[in-house]
């Protein structure tokens, strides 16, 4: 049976409007050492991640202390929101969550992430069957 830990990120530094590139916070960076404690004992094969800093950040002191490497799945990215600084992120995410086809002009809808994550889900499940997996995520 393949068992997949999905590990949200911590707390991220929303100083940072580079998306991409935001790092976690330093209570992010203390509380991904939880994460370290609670998959210890768990037999783990490999460790995935998004490419987001912040979700690899949160898995690093695991995948180090147990010499994991971090394969990145560009697919388990998170949703691209717009190219520009949302001030209301609350009020767009209500949007988002209450119709799952709403998008900005250049972003992606909720159906949209959803189909790309199983799409990238369903690929792990076949490659790595049998295996227990860390997935470095975002929000699900």
């Amino acid at each position: 049976m393949t068992t997949i830990y999905f590990i949200r990120h911590a707390e991220p530094d929303y100083t940072n409007h580079n998306d991409r590139e935001r790092p976690l916070t330093q209570k992010g960076k203390e509380d991904s050492k939880s994460v370290t404690q609670y998959l210890s004992n768990k037999n783990i094969d490999m460790v995935l991640s998004s490419p987001y800093t912040r979700a690899v950040e949160t898995i690093k002191d695991f995948a180090d202390s147990f010499g994991y490497p971090i394969l990145i799945v560009e697919a388990f990215r998170e949703r691209k929101v717009y190219s520009i600084w949302i001030e209301d992120f609350n009020k767009f995410t209500e949007m988002q969550w209450n119709d799952f086809d709403y998008k900005l002009s250049d972003g992606e809808c909720l159906r949209e992430v959803q189909s790309r994550n199983i799409e990238a889900l369903m690929q792990v499940l076949r490659v790595y069957e049998n295996k227990n997996i860390v997935i470095g995520s975002h929000g699900l």
